[in-house]
Formats: C-alpha cells, sequence, structure tokens
C-alpha cells in the first residue's frame, strides 16, 4: 500500500539482521525551537523541528508544540535508527525514516535532482528565492485552484504571480498578509483545487496519506515542498507526488550564504 506506514515497513525490512558497525545509527538527536518574522511581514513564524544524523545524513520533522520534549534528544542519540523507526513520537519516527532515506541517497547525488542554488542574502530575500522555486514546479492554466496547505506568505504570492487561485489551508494561521482567510479545513480545499501543493509538516502530522490518496484518486497534481521528510517525500515520487522541492539541513533560514535545494518532476504516475 501506498503509506508512509508500508514504507517504514520496506526500510525496517532492509535494516532487518545488520549489527554492530553495520547497522545505522542515530550519530545524534536534536532540538530546535526557531521563530522568523520576515522584514515586510506581520507574521511570525514559529516552527519546532526534531533532527536526526546518521553519518553524513540529516533527517529532520517539524512538529506542533507540545508532541515532542527536548529530553528526546538524550534518550534517542546513539540508539540505532531501526528503534526510533519502531517506537517514539511520529515526529521523531518521521525524522528517522528521513534519514535512513538520506544516508541511502543524498539528494546531491540523485540523478533526477535538479540542483537549485538560493542566493545569499537576507531572510526576505531567500525565502522569495525559496517560494519562487518551489512555484516553478507548478504546471497550471491561469485560473486553476491551487491549494496551498501549509500556508508561507511568499508562497501564496508566487502561486499568484503564476496565474493560480491560491486556497490557503493551514492549523495555525488564520489569515493570509492580504487578510484571505485560511481555513483548517483540508477536505474543504482538495475537493475544489485543480492543483495541490502541500509542506513536509503533513508527513510529520500524519495527514500526508490522506493527501496522497485524495490526489490519486481524482488526478491531481501534487507538488510537496519538504523541509520535513524531504528523502521520505521523495519515495513517492511518481506514485502520487508529481514534483517535490527538497530542501535537506540546515534549511535556508538558519544560513544567509547560498545553499541549494532539490526539485524534481515525476516522469510518469505508476
Amino acid at each position: 500500500m501506498n503509506t508512509v506506514a508500508a514504507l517504514t515497513d520496506r526500510v525496517l525490512a532492509g535494516l532487518s539482521g545488520l549489527s554492530g558497525p553495520a547497522a545505522p545509527t542515530a550519530t545524534s538527536v536534536f532540538w530546535l525551537h526557531h521563530g522568523t518574522r520576515l522584514a515586510d511581514g506581520d507574521t511570525t513564524y514559529l516552527n519546532h523541528y526534531v533532527l536526526v544524523r546518521a553519518g553524513r545524513a540529516f533527517g529532520a520533522c517539524a512538529f506542533e508544540p507540545g508532541e515532542v520534549d527536548a529530553a528526546v534528544c538524550a534518550e534517542a542519540s546513539g540508539r540505532p535508527l531501526a528503534d526510533l523507526l519502531r517506537a517514539g513520537p511520529l515526529p521523531l519516527r518521521l525524522a528517522a525514516l528521513d534519514a535512513c532515506l538520506a544516508r541511502s541517497l543524498p539528494h546531491r547525488d540523485d540523478p533526477r535532482a535538479e540542483a537549485v542554488p538560493l542566493p545569499a542574502g537576507t531572510p526576505q530575500e531567500r525565502a522569495l528565492a525559496r517560494d519562487a522555486a518551489v512555484a516553478g514546479l507548478l504546471d497550471i492554466p491561469p485560473g486553476a485552484k491551487v491549494a496551498l496547505i501549509g500556508v508561507v506568505n511568499p508562497l501564496v504570492a508566487a502561486i499568484r504571480e503564476r496565474g493560480g487561485e491560491c486556497l490557503p489551508c493551514d492549523l495555525n494561521l488564520r489569515t493570509t498578509r492580504w487578510g484571505d482567510p485560511v481555513t483548517a479545513d483540508m477536505d474543504e480545499v482538495l475537493d475544489a483545487a485543480d492543483a495541490v501543493v502541500a509542506t513536509g509538516m503533513t508527513l510529520g502530522n500524519g495527514t500526508f496519506d490522506e493527501i496522497l490518496r485524495r490526489c490519486r484518486l481524482r488526478g491531481t497534481p501534487l507538488v510537496v515542498y519538504a523541509q520535513s521528510g524531504s528523502a521520505v517525500a521523495r519515495a513517492f515520487l511518481g506514485s502520487g507526488v508529481t514534483a517535490l522541492s527538497a530542501e535537506p539541513f540546515p534549511f535556508s533560514q538558519f544560513s544567509a550564504e547560498t545553499t541549494t535545494l532539490y526539485r524534481y518532476r515525476a516522469e510518469h504516475e505508476a
């Protein structure tokens, strides 16, 4: 079945029997609480992340306040990745799965990936460049209704600049910076959308499977923009996900220097 749980089972099957140096471990687990207000905006974005490092790879997942405690860093660091995949809070399991998949095939080594450099600059300049890169994955006719599940204001603007009508959906925001109402009802925007853009946080809050199922059922293009679970979302490319903007850690908001995101486009749907 085309679900995150089924993907986890396949990864665990591949790890079975590995022990000692052959068994990948969580070299370090760390927790971030990050706030941002862009210079021309009036919204403060508050983000929490749990991250798992496995050798040269990082896995990441954003989460809602209270889902993961900072004590997880001491409890999970040094443990086998297989253990973290089996138990614990969903965001930690997702971050561990992301680390496993990124360890097996880093985005920089994936022949399907288009490397897109984000220029050095201010948070606003880098956010605009990032969201323009995401919106560039949309192939929509003028007037197309685009569900945006996980709202960031520059991406709302980028969708409109491409002639789309944005249908914003978010669990935390009530309006965009332009005063557009933001619904918390995912079903409302999925039913109306000609295309869907969803954040990787849908992986961490458990809604991704339903979004994927609905888009496959309706034949709706699904673009995922992922800091959370970027390697996990890649696993569904061509199986419901039609395009992906993957941004592995360290994310653009944590640097003023040039960084890279990776864009993917599915060649066909399975």
